[in-house]
């Protein structure tokens, strides 16, 4: 019992801390950026402005309210599953999986909500090729989901063939 316990302030730690983490970053940095150019910070990685009104990768923009309502109401939606999930979960790797994963949809709902889009910020790139700007939320989401993909292809020992006989 007092694992479940562990794991469920595990969760919900991280899960704060990464929607704090992005709150701060786009408080911080959105006020700095919009409007400007790309600010240069080493040879690989700028930090830039782009509203994405779309979902991932800049997929499905939303032109109107009603999508950018039904896209928030659906983050927030999985969010909160994501959240009671966790809680009920076993295994160091989904509680951390799930906490970031759910911290990022609804940071990005939040600035949808707010701003009417999500603020991108992060531009990695390597000879002259850039990754999709992204934010500290789509961090989340990114890193949470492959630690679920690890949780869930994982050996389990109640999943364990047994032994031929001879």
């Amino acid at each position: 019992m007092a694992d479940r316990r562990r794991l469920r302030v595990l969760g919900l730690v991280l899960f704060a801390a990464v929607l704090l983490a992005d709150r701060l970053s786009k408080e911080m940095l959105v006020p700095l950026l919009d409007g400007q150019d790309p600010i240069a910070v080493t040879g690989f990685f700028n930090l830039v402005m782009v509203w994405n009104r779309g979902v991932s990768f800049g997929l499905f923009q939303q032109g109107d309210d009603t999508g950018r309502y039904l896209l928030t109401g659906f983050a927030v939606v999985v969010g909160l599953v994501l959240v009671v999930w966790m809680l009920r979960s076993t295994t160091r790797l989904a509680v951390t999986g799930l906490a970031l994963v759910a911290a990022g949809a609804l940071g990005n709902a939040y600035d949808r909500m707010v701003f009417g889009a999500v603020a991108d910020f992060l531009d990695f790139h390597l000879s002259g090729y850039h990754f999709w700007a992204f934010n500290v939320a789509d961090s989340g989401i990114t890193f949470g989901i492959g630690l679920l993909l690890l949780d869930a292809f994982r050996a389990r020992p109640e999943f364990a063939a047994a032994p031929k006989e001879q």
